[in-house]
């Protein structure tokens, strides 16, 4: 870049990318891309905004979310201004809706035509396919620009959230490798887990302490293992929605290591809280797989800094409260919001609280989740040619976060009273501001649909 060629908007900060950091450095914007990074002199812009001290991160780009999983397409509007207050600026959202999946070319295209009308950051888009005769609309899901699909090895619902039989998925994942999409997994086994939840509830074993123990490690390592086993016999990039244990990446590295494409991420609930948050929040904190108990918790930390974690996401899912009242805690819904507290709790727990370097956010959030769903490299970076996507965050902020300044229709969080250090300022979708610290600004339908790069 030459004086001749001016810039729109010039950010001054410190640039963070997955391998360094450029302190006192700057960011330029020319439209809705990165057109250069540096230190010193900044270019000659149409705006400058003085962010000097803080990060300018690449916006996150959360690879789990639920969306419309409630409300409907109108959740697409409230999930996404909560992730602008938050920093994410792309939002890869699971086909689990309401009133249908996401499981025809159709319904794709009608999501993502919601999306452009709806929605304030970017989003791409899941697809998956119905329990019975659904294998014949998969391509199309995915010719439509699907960036990944998403079964199930547990049935919430045989038509909302239905368990894909062996013999299918072994066909759905052949037809995943020839197009080179990835296949998520919801990795539970169901057997035994049903057998051990209809036994706690013959004892009267029906309190939050018995909710981890109802799908223990077992049920999730024994999943794990079959899904790896038939995509490596598809050749397909098989990949575990949300472990929660050490060993879950040691399986998943252990079929690398033979040259299969298997990979896995885990949720920031999982690296910050642990089973015994869960038992004292009750239903609130419900999420499967569970939260597991503190050592556990270590030992994903020992796995994310060995680089054995994929990336790591929110897995936010928009339940109401009033859904989560029920006195069984088997009998109430699983999932938590949380796409605004992604970047903030990965940031306060790995880089202030651990002490590991600013990076790892860059990695985890940003760079790993688009690679993994061919967004890159037009997401999850600042590299010129880039989507123009910044999270800027203060690090030396230290704030209590509280339900009150929850900016959707749901006014909680599992992370209600927690102190975090590190506060996001403000928060840019491809060049224009969507949040400004306060308030989200960025008008509903700034947001795009974002197929995969050379979808």
């Amino acid at each position: 870049m030459t004086p001749d060629q001016p810039v729109d908007l010039v950010l001054l900060g410190n640039p963070v990318f997955a391998d360094r950091v450029v302190e006192n450095g700057w960011l330029a914007v020319r439209g809705a891309k990165v057109v250069a990074t540096g230190s010193g002199e900044p270019p000659q812009a149409a705006s400058t905004l003085d962010y000097a001290g803080k990060w300018l991160l690449p916006g996150c780009v959360d690879g789990h979310t639920h969306a419309a999983a409630v409300q409907g397409w109108d959740g697409i509007e409230s999930m996404t201004r909560a992730a602008a207050t938050g920093g994410t600026t792309t939002c890869v959202d699971m086909p689990y809706d309401v009133p249908a999946m996401v499981q025809t070319a159709d319904l794709l295209r009608e999501k993502a035509a919601k999306v452009e009308a709806l929605a304030h950051v970017d989003m791409a888009l899941y697809g998956t396919m119905r329990k019975d005769g659904g294998l014949g609309d998969l391509e199309g899901v995915i010719e439509a620009g699907a960036c990944a699909l998403k079964f199930s090895t547990y049935e919430n619902s045989p038509t909302r959230f239905p368990r894909i039989a062996h013999d299918v998925m072994r066909e759905a994942f052949a037809i995943a490798a020839r197009h080179d999409i990835p296949v998520s997994i919801h990795n539970e086994d169901q057997e035994l887990i049903d057998a051990l939840i209809a036994r706690f509830v013959a004892e009267g074993k029906i309190g939050a302490e018995w909710h981890e123990p109802s799908r223990p490690p077992l049920s999730e390592l024994l999943a794990n293992l079959e899904v790896f086993e038939i995509g490596a016999e598809a050749g397909a990039r098989v990949h575990l929605a949300h472990a929660t244990l050490a060993r879950s990446f040691d399986q998943a590295a252990g079929y690398r290591a033979r040259g299969e494409r298997m990979s896995a991420e885990t949720c920031v609930h999982y690296l910050i809280l642990s089973n015994e948050n869960m038992i004292a929040a009750g239903a609130k904190m419900k999420v499967n797989p569970p939260i597991r108990p503190a050592a556990e918790k270590e030992a994903l930390w020992r796995s994310l800094l060995d680089g054995r974690i994929a990336f790591v996401s929110s897995d936010h899912a928009p339940w109401p409260l009033e859904r989560k009242q029920a006195p069984v805690i088997f009998d109430n819904p699983s999932g938590a919001r949380g796409i605004d507290t992604l970047l903030t709790a990965f940031h306060d727990e790995a880089v202030s609280r651990r002490g590991h370097p600013v990076t790892l956010v860059a990695r985890y959030l940003s760079e790993a989740p688009a690679r993994h769903f061919g967004l890159w490299p037009r997401k999850g970076g600042l590299h010129d040619g880039a989507d123009a996507d910044v999270a800027v965050v203060d690090p030396t902020a230290v704030w209590t976060f509280d339900e009150s300044m929850i900016d959707d229709w749901l006014k909680w969080s599992v992370f209600h009273g927690r102190q975090f250090t590190g506060k996001v300022a403000a928060t840019f979708v491809r060049g224009q501001m969507v949040y400004d610290g306060k308030t989200v600004v960025g008008p509903k339908g700034h947001g795009s649909f974002i197929p995969p790069v050379g979808g």
